[in-house]
Order: C-alpha cells, then sequence, then structure tokens
C-alpha cells in the first residue's frame, strides 16, 4: 500500500483541530455555499507507489522529442550546443544551487567571485569595458537597452531592425508602451539591414539603433558601417549577438557598439522547452551608471585581502524607486554561473573551436540542402550557424514527415515574414554530424 508523505497522523488532525475550535475540516469552509462545494472526490487516477510513478513519469517523459535520440536542425534563439559535464556538477553544489542575491558580501565570497568573473569573461568576449551581473534573458535585455539608450540620450525615438528576433521586437514593443517610445523598424536587403533605409531615417531626435548579428536570419550584419551611421547622429548602437559567434567574429565593441546584449542559452545551459534562460548585458565606462541589474566589483578589505562586493546596483530594491533604471530583480546567478564555468572550461581555444565547428558544419549543410531539387538558397549574405533555404513544400508538413525519422527541423519563417512564407531557418551547431546533415539532406530530397 503506498505510504502518504503527509506527517500529520489522524490524532494530529484532531488535536489540530480542536485547538482552533471546530470539529471536523469541512467546518472551516461553511463561509462557501453548498452548492457551489465538490462534494465527490476529484477524477484522479490512484495513488501509486514510488517505483510505480518513477516508471510512469519515464513513460511520459518518452512521449517528449529528447535531443539525447532526434538530430535538431532548429534554432531561432536556443541552440542545441553540448555542454560539458563539469558544468551541472558545479551548478549542483548546494552553496550556489541554493543561494540566491548575495546582501551580505562577508558571507557570499565565493558566489561574488563566480559573478565577477561571469562579468570579466562577458566583457572579454563582447569588446565591452563593464557588464552587469545578468538579466533575464535576451529579449528583456534588449529592451532594457533601448531604455537606457533612451534614458542616456534624453531622446524617445528608436529604430530597430526587422532582421532582429521577432521575439524580442516584441517584448520592446511591449516595453514602449508605457514610455511614449516611437519605434520604427527598418527593412532589409538580401537578409541584412537596409543601410540606405536606416541612413534616410537617422536624425537628431534617434535615441539608439538596435540591431541583431548574426541576425534572426543567420546573417552577418555590417556593424562597423552602422555604428557610423548611426553616431554621426548623436545617437547609440544597440547590439544583440549569439556569444558563441565571438569565438570567431570580431566583438561588437571593437565594431562601435556601445551596448552588447545578449541570450546566453548557448553558454552550458540546456534548451529546456524554453528556459530558465540568461540575458547577458555589457556597455562602456561612460554608460555604466545607466546599467540596469547589479554590478559585482572586485575590492580589498580593511586587512587588504582581495574581496568581492556588489558595487552599483541601480534597481530599486536598492535605491528610491523615481531613481532606480529598471525593475528587473529576479535573480539569474545560476544560469550566469553556468554560463562562466562553461567559457572556462572550453577556454579560449575550445570556444574558438566550438565557433568554428558550427561556421563549417552549417555551410556544408547548406551547400548539402541547397544541392536539392526542390530547395534553394534564399539570401547571398555572409552567415554563421543558420542560414535560410525556400522549399516547395509547406514547411509544417514537411517537419511533421522529418519527425519520422527523428528529425527536427527548421523554424516556419512564414509564422513571422509573411514575405517568407514556404521558407525555412536551419541551425547548425558543433554536435551535428555529417551524417545526420546527409540524412536531413536525403530525407528533404526524398519528399520534395
Amino acid at each position: 500500500m503506498p505510504w502518504s508523505y503527509l506527517p500529520h497522523t489522524p490524532e494530529d488532525r484532531k488535536t489540530m483541530l480542536a485547538a482552533i475550535g471546530v470539529n471536523a475540516v469541512e467546518d472551516l469552509f461553511d463561509d462557501i455555499p453548498a452548492d457551489l462545494r465538490l462534494n465527490h472526490p476529484l477524477a484522479l487516477p490512484a495513488a501509486m507507489s514510488e517505483p510505480e510513478l518513477a516508471t510512469h513519469l519515464a513513460a511520459l517523459a518518452g512521449s517528449n522529442a529528447s535531443m539525447a535520440e532526434y538530430a535538431c536542425f532548429l534554432g531561432a534563439g536556443a541552440y542545441d550546443h553540448y555542454i560539458p559535464s563539469v558544468v551541472d556538477h558545479v551548478l549542483r553544489r548546494s552553496e550556489f544551487y541554493t543561494a540566491y542575491t548575495q546582501y551580505q558580501p562577508e558571507i557570499s565570497q565565493g558566489y561574488l567571485q563566480a559573478l565577477w568573473e561571469y562579468q570579466s569573461l562577458i566583457c572579454e568576449i563582447t569588446g565591452m569595458a563593464v557588464a552587469n551581473a545578468s538579466m533575464y534573458d535576451g529579449g528583456t535585455g534588449l529592451a532594457e537597452a533601448a531604455m537606457m539608450a533612451a534614458s542616456a540620450t534624453g531622446r524617445t525615438k528608436l529604430l530597430v531592425a526587422k532582421t532582429v528576433h521577432p521575439h524580442y521586437r516584441d517584448i520592446l514593443n511591449t516595453y514602449a508602451i508605457d514610455r511614449g517610445y516611437t519605434i520604427s523598424e527598418l527593412g532589409y536587403q538580401d537578409g541584412q539591414t537596409d543601410l540606405q533605409e536606416l541612413q534616410a531615417s537617422l536624425d537628431k531626435t534617434v535615441a539608439a539603433v538596435l540591431i541583431q548579428t548574426p541576425n534572426f536570419f543567420g546573417c552577418l550584419e555590417d556593424g562597423k558601417a552602422i555604428a557610423s551611421m548611426t553616431h554621426a547622429q548623436g545617437a547609440l548602437v544597440i547590439t544583440a549577438v549569439d556569444p558563441i559567434s565571438l569565438g570567431l567574429l570580431e566583438a561588437p565593441g571593437k565594431l562601435g557598439a556601445d551596448i552588447v546584449v545578449g541570450e546566453g542559452q548557448s553558454l552550458g545551459l540546456p534548451m529546456s522547452f524554453g528556459g530558465p534562460y540568461l540575458g547577458f548585458f555589457a556597455t562602456t565606462e561612460k554608460l555604466m551608471r545607466k546599467m540596469p541589474g547589479r554590478i559585482v566589483g572586485q575590492t580589498t578589505d580593511n586587512k587588504g585581502k582581495r574581496g568581492f562586493v556588489l558595487t552599483l546596483q541601480a534597481r530599486e530594491q536598492h535605491i528610491r524607486r523615481e531613481k532606480a533604471t529598471s525593475n528587473i530583480c529576479s535573480n539569474e546567478a545560476l544560469c550566469a554561473l553556468a554560463a562562466a564555468v562553461y567559457l572556462n572550461t572550453v577556454g579560449q581555444e575550445g570556444f574558438q573551436q566550438v565557433a568554428t565547428l558550427s561556421l563549417q558544419k552549417a555551410h556544408y549543410a547548406y551547400n548539402q540542402l541547397t544541392a536539392v531539387t526542390g530547395c534553394e538558397s534564399v539570401f547571398t549574405a555572409p552567415f554563421f550557424k543558420e542560414f535560410v533555404v525556400r522549399v516547395n513544400k509547406p514547411v509544417a508538413a514537411i517537419n511533421k514527415q522529418l519527425l519520422n525519422d527523428k528529425i527536427i527541423g527548421g523554424l516556419d519563417l512564414g509564422k513571422y515574414y509573411p514575405e517568407l512564407a514556404g521558407c525555412m531557418l536551419i541551425a547548425v551547431t558543433e554536435k551535428r554530424s555529417r551524417a545526420e546533415i546527409d540524412r536531413l539532406s536525403a530525407r528533404l530530397g526524398a519528399m520534395i
């Protein structure tokens, strides 16, 4: 017979009811009309023993398409990169796993140092001077960057490239509703932001230009040219990036970006059906005091020993609401720790190798797929690990068939860009093997 995990015996319950002056639990609900009460047991299956429950849950989990069994070519912001086993081992240490905000530095030195190292690593790969101790995700990071740019420039007009992730743009529009921002979207040519339209749209009222590179289509934007045009009008450049791409590509800070944000899921976090994820946020020293969230700083104590503290805390839990730069308050430190452990584990050479393999395998997949009759290239712009192809059958139907072959296909772009109906966004990471790519090509060729 299954044991109950509730510790109270019938005698315990009787004693508690007597202490509050009632005879039965039902007496606590006298204020609820009798016709509104449920007078029969819930339609739930019978209780199971722990071994039975474990078997049942394993069977339910088996109905999901696991990355351990399926070859995943779906990206669009969440990617199937390899995660070294040490990442999970460190995260499961109780001093990290159970910790919350490091309000008391005297007892939080280990976690504060880990976050300081995370910030230092983000600065190194983005080419920026300072980074905070994490945001919710890439989308909120972009929206917070836009608010920061508006505050820093005293302007309220924002230009956002249509090649920026659609979800990020949705979040930005939500943030803008109550702040009176004017948001204009910039079109694209051959998968890249239309620079002529950007030039025509820039003026002294623009607070910032928001781009993504590699962008939502996987194409690389001309960050240097965009920064030059934008700075000429006194506006700021906000660049969203895929951190893995920075293992090969020039850091956006070196190309003129004023604020760099992005989704850190690729850095040691599983896809996990959409979260929790990690937003990284880095900027220049000039803009540091406008940055949301918290900054961990290195200092010395009264004995001259190195220590770590929360240096800048410009959120409303720490200062008056009217002076706060943001209400970002939830703690993403565990996800930031995962990114720090990942970057330290793979090291500089490993980070470059992950990026190189992703690039090479993506281009191999591109060549294989575009050689299939009925599957053609859409853009000629250079790309990193994602690319767009047009197929001659509905993308949803193709993806349904691919699932039968244990292949998770690409994103149906028609859901976000009507002009790209019939187009599929394919993502290829270092985990995809030549055999898996060839299998995708063969299956696609057999059905279109």
